[in-house]
């Protein structure tokens, strides 16, 4: 999830499509609900509503399900801002109207899905072929409600990496081998900070170790057990020690000028990484979309993967089908497609969005997967293994609203204006207070 304005997990331009074929739409359960009037035959529009990349329309999933469902059209329009997204969903929500058949949800806003929005959305583990046991145990738990329905469907994860450039690594007289990089600052993220003061000491004219000390933020709090709220769901951020090491490491990075201050998801950020910027970005598996995209063909092959300093996971979403759709039983089908393995590993190697369930991280296509654009650098091979590593924290309903006040008002500040670590931090607690409490 994600992310400046834009949930970190996924940055594309406004985008919206209809996308014509015809066929019998796949059945599920009679419990996902629909609407009287659908019978198997007839021609129907289903809508899907997400933001950023979620690779449906990339890896030509959206054409193929419609060539197996003949009287199914799929129209389906992409948001950039994810924070926008996300305010105009449960406005529509409350309205019960204007809402997509299937809506995406981000991870970060998932515990507002469960919890006081649970009756907007269709239980899916009711739906055929559906079991909340083909997502990673604790995926499906984070899309369930107190009540045990599945209101969700996992589309991805975001187990952490190091994207660097190889070629300014080594102009900084950095080693270059993915395994050498790795073990640069294995076990710590102090050591990452510490690695790029010796990087900028050297660094080649006009670039920096790493892009945005926001991203750093994120990076680091996403390794804590306990992240922003507390075992029971209840926001913490004053009291989270997860929150201060990162906030506290994000403030030494912009401090030591080791980041290029870059607002992630931004133009100026997608332009930085074109002109080689910044040797470093912490790199979920959908990042290498972004980096591969935004470096153009004058990157490729300069870039490589190497090992987070600890293990963690930024960003991920689910599938969700609100109650007041039209063709609720169809968009259940639709939605428990898109997000079974095979999809999910088509994805995978096209977009790089790392499946959520166990047997989509077990298929060959996944386990072998070299992104073309790093050569020969075991993608598929390097995020499976760090999926497997993951200690998920407890998500709360105000989660998501947290993080984007620390990292869009407060670390912002900092690297934009200078502001005072001690007086942006008492801001970004106002912020918070005033936006969860009033």
């Amino acid at each position: 999830m994600r992310r400046s304005t834009a949930l970190p997990h996924r940055a594309a331009a406004l985008a919206t499509a209809a996308l014509v074929l015809t066929g019998c739409s796949s059945a599920a359960d009679g419990s996902a609900g629909g609407s009287a009037g659908d019978s198997a035959g007839a021609k129907i529009t289903l809508t899907v509503g997400d933001f950023g990349t979620f690779g449906y329309q990339e890896a030509g999933l959206y054409e193929e399900y419609m060539a197996a469902h003949p009287n199914i059209t799929v129209k389906y329009e992409t948001a950039q801002d994810g924070q926008k997204y996300w305010d105009a969903l449960t406005t529509r929500l409350a309205a019960g109207s204007g809402l997509a058949d299937v809506q995406a949800v981000e991870v970060g806003y998932i515990a507002q899905a469960t919890g006081k929005l649970a009756d907007k959305f269709v239980d899916l583990g009711k739906t055929d072929g559906v079991s909340a046991g083909a997502w990673l145990p604790w995926k499906s738990q984070q899309a369930t409600t107190a009540q045990g329905s599945l209101i969700g469907l996992g589309t991805d994860i975001g187990p952490m990496a190091i994207c660097y450039r190889k070629d300014l690594f080594q102009q900084a007289g950095l080693p270059s081998d993915r395994e050498a990089v790795g073990a640069l600052w294995a076990g710590d993220w102090s050591k990452f900070v510490e690695k790029g003061k010796e990087y900028q000491a050297k660094a080649p004219a006009g670039t920096f170790f790493t892009d945005s000390a926001s991203g750093l933020f994120n990076a680091v709090i996403s390794s804590g057990t306990q992240q922003y709220s507390d075992a029971s769901g209840k926001l913490a951020v004053k009291d989270s020690a997860s929150v201060q090491k990162a906030w506290d490491l994000s403030v030494s990075a912009s401090q030591a000028k080791i980041s290029a201050g870059l607002r992630q998801f931004q133009k100026p950020w997608e332009s930085a990484f074109a002109n080689a910027k910044f040797a470093t970005v912490v790199c979920p598996s959908w990042m290498t979309g972004i980096v591969s995209k935004q470096s153009g063909e004058a990157g490729k092959g300069k870039w490589d993967i190497a090992k987070a300093p600890v293990a963690a996971n930024w960003g991920g979403a689910f599938l969700t089908v609100p109650k007041a759709g039209k063709h609720t039983k169809e968009a259940a089908a639709l939605a428990a497609w898109l997000t079974a393995p095979e999809q999910q590993a088509k994805v995978f190697t096209k977009v790089g969005n790392l499946p959520s369930t166990g047997a989509g991280l077990q298929l060959p296509a996944v386990q072998g997967a070299k992104l073309d654009y790093f050569g020969d650098t075991p993608t598929g091979q390097i995020y499976a293994a760090a999926a497997g590593s993951i200690q998920p924290a407890k998500i709360g309903p105000d989660d998501g609203t947290a993080k984007t006040i620390i990292t869009d008002n407060g670390i912002l500040d900092i690297e934009e204006h200078g502001t005072d670590p001690a007086k942006a931090w008492q801001n970004v607690l106002k912020a918070i207070d005033d936006k969860i409490n009033n």
